[in-house]
């Protein structure tokens, strides 16, 4: 019996041929491979008796959530694509607990309108949220515009069900909020992007839904208003700043490009937007006053009012409706598909000092025009955590690795990382090769020796 009918003594939902050719393309459209075939298991019992079969026959498994990533980390040339999306389950929501326990197919979004019908929000979202899923966003730590708040994915996620390199299943299900027996494995298999385990189900942390927002667009001298701006809402409201996003020139003159039907509120003629929401669960915030108004958005009203005054905030609107809200969020929510759309690019993901994002700016400018004059960029920043997706457009191919170790000098200089968010993959092998610290890579390679010997867990990725 071949490998491929023993997969399908497991399951029958095994693909080959033309049937498996679309898993083996990532989003970008960087990294289009021919997978050996894909296997997509309904329970853990058969993704446990899958990669037992892996292990014995020596075959490479790439891990698959909703293949919304951006460095490459799904490529499964002449591998098994292991796709969690039929392990869509939401098992159980715990309203009194504040968690929910879910497999790792299920789409992001399916799990807010989830969390939402019981008055709960799981507060990581970005904007693939409608195929993203939970598997994939735990596998590469995801964050999004709500990290200054709530925090990475590993913030919200309390245990782990995962599936071991020969097929062992390794039970993390905690519940617990405090556990210090051991070495934390769950927080080693986050953001491991499947090179350890294949992650088959989570218990994550639920919040409170907020009961009103104030959101709005706003125009700033520089960024050194900006964060002056954030620092007094995170003040004035005792932390309930959700996000703070900062969209340059650059980026409203793609959005104008790619997406005229988003109309900037205040234009796209302008050098500092930011998008920023406050929200809160508190009563005397969210209940409608005598004059008609809600006090969270009269209060920022106030603040934007005295920074206005202060010569730091140039220009506001706030949304005065649900569908003017929704219209902010989706000018953000644009970017990776207003950026991605011009080839040849290189896509950084960086994390900075929140108060050195212009100097990095301003250094990268000045760095990249010499080796290609005829580079240009979209920027776009979670400014509150001082991630910063700087995608730049070379002349011509042969550029894109002198331009990303320049970039890479630069974030070095700075003591910035070179993956905030996105994860490694593929696409960053090379930076890890030049800049992770050599004991670190050593010390990783030992782990993956000791939970996938074989080397056969999404084998090429993350570590050079």
């Amino acid at each position: 019996m071949d490998l491929i009918e023993r997969l399908r003594a497991i399951t029958p939902h095994v693909l080959t041929g033309p049937d498996a050719l679309p898993y083996g393309r990532d989003w970008v459209g960087k990294y289009v491979t021919t997978p050996l075939a894909v296997v997509r298991p309904n329970t853990t019992a058969e993704v446990s008796a899958i990669m037992a079969l892996a292990h014995d026959t020596a075959t490479p498994v790439v891990p698959m959530g909703g293949n919304t990533g951006l460095t490459g980390a799904t490529a499964a040339e002449g591998a098994l694509v292991l796709s969690l999306e039929r392990m869509n389950r939401i098992r159980d929501i715990r309203p009194e607990a504040r968690i929910a326990v879910v497999e790792a197919g299920v789409i992001l979004q399916e799990l807010h309108i989830a969390a939402e019908a019981q008055g709960l929000s799981y507060p990581m979202t970005f904007g693939a949220k409608g195929s993203a899923r939970i598997g994939g966003t735990l596998a590469t730590n995801a964050g999004g515009s709500n990290v200054l708040r709530y925090g990475n994915t590993r913030d919200l996620c309390l245990g782990l069900e995962v599936v071991l390199a020969d097929g062992r299943v390794l039970d993390l299900m905690s519940e617990l909020h405090k556990d210090n027996s051991g070495y934390d494995l769950r927080d080693l298999m986050i953001g491991a992007e499947g090179t350890l385990g294949v992650i088959t189900a989570a218990v994550l942390k639920l919040t409170p839904l907020p009961q009103a927002y104030a959101t709005a667009m706003v125009t700033v001298p520089s960024l050194p208003d900006a964060l002056q701006l954030l620092n007094r809402l995170q003040e004035h409201t005792g932390g309930m700043v959700e996000a703070f996003e900062y969209m340059p020139r650059d980026y409203m003159a793609r959005l104008a490009q790619f997406r005229a039907d988003l109309m900037p509120p205040l234009g796209h003629d302008v050098d500092h937007t930011i998008f920023l929401e406050i929200a809160s669960t508190v009563p005397r915030d969210c209940t409608v006053d005598d004059t008609g108004q809600v006090p969270l958005v009269s209060a920022l009203e106030e603040i934007l009012g005295e920074m206005f005054e202060a010569g730091l905030v140039l220009d506001a609107a706030l949304a005065g409706s649900v569908a003017q809200r929704r219209l902010m969020w989706e000018i953000r929510e644009a970017a990776a598909e207003i950026s991605v759309n011009t080839k040849p690019l290189v896509i950084n993901d960086l994390c900075l000092p929140v108060d050195q994002i212009e100097t990095f700016l301003s250094r990268a400018e000045a760095r990249l025009k010499p080796i290609d004059p005829g580079v240009t960029s979209c920027t776009v920043s979670h400014l509150g955590d001082g991630n910063v997706h700087y995608t730049i457009y070379p002349s011509a191919q042969a550029l894109c690795d002198p331009l990303m170790e320049a970039v890479e000098d630069i974030v070095q200089d700075m003591r910035g990382s070179f993956s905030a968010e996105h994860g490694i993959g593929l696409g960053k092998l090379s930076s890890m090769q030049r800049r992770k610290d050599p004991v670190a890579l050593e010390m990783m390679r030992a782990v993956k020796a000791a939970f996938d010997p074989k080397g056969i867990l999404n084998p090429g990725k993350t570590l050079p």
